[in-house]
């Protein structure tokens, strides 16, 4: 199963008229079929997909927008009109939006194709991919294992060739974590930079969209196309939108790297630290410095994101109740029997554990022992990232303590599970844009280090992550069967 080569490649192919947009179409869902045993897509639209694809061939050149003809995956939680939008949860199987998220409508405006919606952990909530009510994505490089998530289904389809790009969401690390296990770049913005219109809530003031692909050249045509102020979005930011893409080749000498000792522990499998150690030598070699920092409260990112994130996702899905969206129950005996069975058939065993714990601190009485006091937590966090950045333009840390785990392996133990998100948690709590990229293999499984910037530092992040990728190969590997 080959593939169609970088974003970048492939816009550059399109362009001077080499393939056809039907071509880009046809191939994609050649290879979706393909690959179905990764269980990547939740829906596909094929009829839909082609004849996007032939209207965007007969589109003259001076109405052509920068992701013409493009083929994007989209996971299944962005709403899009007359498709099948269900989060990956039975609550919402069969539900066709009435709209398109704010997200959707750029990139279609840019020219993209959307050829179909990418499998994930029930409404975002997982690390694994196999928390899906559609059944767990494998890992395009070793199907026993699992892509991460929640994002799964969209890192599985690029790094099985079956697309060069995806979109994702990032809640606390769920676009870094399944590109750091599948080999790829992933970007999750600062808070506030890409739109969550039409985005399935999971937990409202840390959930953000973003690009997944192999290069940082990807990301950043991606994020020209998504970011941008919203009004239909009240924490959408009126900023204006860099160009990320121009600023790619500008020199990093001089730049400051910092390297958090905090996120370099003990829990760090070996491979992971030593990744970390080479990226750092190669910023070094390409002209940067590198600094010790301090960021002793990040650790605590997890306690306080389990008790944050719960407590907003108890809130968002209170609205699945039977009556209003998502499933019903057959014959409720009563209006609390109706409440009752539509919640419990409609949800799966870890969105139910996230919600009675959001309910639990929120609770009279646990309220200030719990959820104030993760608040200040993550206002802690925040505050030594901004004294950090006074030094730094970026920080370079490890995006995952190890390579991805085997499916199955820590399913039955949830606390295991979450500590996968230790060193992605502190950039969605503090509402810093942070970058994922591939830094090597071991055992034959990618390795990924990530870069973490000030708000709205999207333009460095991509500007290091591209100088990196220019010095390295590491985003050049492929799993077998899908070589560009």
């Amino acid at each position: 199963m080959t593939s169609d080569g970088t974003l970048v490649e492939l816009s550059a192919r399109i362009t001077q008229g080499d393939i056809g947009c039907r071509e880009v179409a046809e191939r994609c869902l050649a290879r979706i079929e393909q690959g179905s045993h990764l269980n990547a897509f939740i829906s596909i639209d094929a009829e839909r997909v082609l004849a996007r694809a032939a209207a965007l061939d007969a589109m003259p050149e001076a109405d052509r927008g920068p992701l013409h003809g493009l083929p994007i995956a989209v996971k299944d939680i962005f709403c899009q009109a007359g498709v099948e939008t269900t989060a990956g949860s039975r609550m919402l199987q069969g539900w066709r939006a009435p709209y398109d998220a704010h997200v959707i409508q750029r990139l279609e405006a840019a020219g993209a194709l959307l050829v179909g919606k990418t499998n994930m952990d029930e409404f975002a909530m997982g690390s694994s991919g196999e928390n899906s009510h559609y059944g767990p994505t494998r890992n395009p490089w070793n199907t026993e294992r699992v892509p991460g998530g929640s994002s799964s289904g969209s890192a599985a389809a690029v790094a099985s060739g079956m697309v060069p790009a995806a979109l994702g969401t990032d809640t606390g690390g769920s676009i870094r974590q399944p590109a750091a296990f599948c080999g790829l770049t992933g970007l999750k913005p600062t808070y506030g930079r890409v739109s969550r219109w039409g985005m399935i809530a999971f937990a409202s003031s840390l959930d953000q969209a973003g690009p997944m692909a192999w290069t940082a050249a990807d990301l950043a045509l991606l994020l020209a196309a998504m970011a941008g102020c919203d009004e239909r979005d009240s924490t959408s930011v009126d900023r204006p939108v860099d160009a990320y893409s121009a600023a790619l080749e500008a020199p990093i000498e001089g730049r400051r790297i910092g390297i958090p000792d905090a996120l370099l522990g003990e829990d760090v499998a070996a491979p992971v630290r030593a990744a970390v150690d080479a990226a750092k030598r190669t910023f070094e070699q390409l002209g940067a410095t590198t600094h010790a920092v301090s960021l002793p409260t990040a650790l605590a990112g997890v306690p306080a994101y389990y008790v944050l994130a719960p407590a907003e996702a108890s809130t968002n899905l209170a609205r699945y109740d039977g009556v209003r969206f998502g499933h019903r129950c057959s014959s409720p005996q009563s209006l609390e029997d109706l409440y009752l069975r539509s919640r419990a058939e409609g949800f799966g065993s870890e969105v139910k554990r996230r919600i009675l714990t959001g309910t639990y601190v929120l609770s009279v009485g646990y309220y200030e022992a719990y959820y104030l006091h993760a608040q200040r937590v993550r206002r802690l966090i925040r505050d030594e990232f901004l004294a950090a950045f006074e030094d730094v333009d970026a920080i370079l840390a490890p995006t995952t303590p190890g390579v991805a785990f085997a499916l199955g392996e820590k399913t039955d133990d949830p606390v295991a599970m979450y500590q996968q998100d230790v060193f992605t948690i502190p950039a969605n709590l503090a509402g810093i844009p942070a970058l994922s990229m591939p830094a090597g293999l071991s055992a034959g499984m990618p390795l990924g280090v990530q870069l973490l910037g000030p708000h709205f530092a999207e333009t460095t992040l991509l500007n290091l992550a591209h100088a990196f990728q220019t010095a390295t190969d590491h985003h050049l590997a492929r799993p077998a069967g899908a070589a560009a």
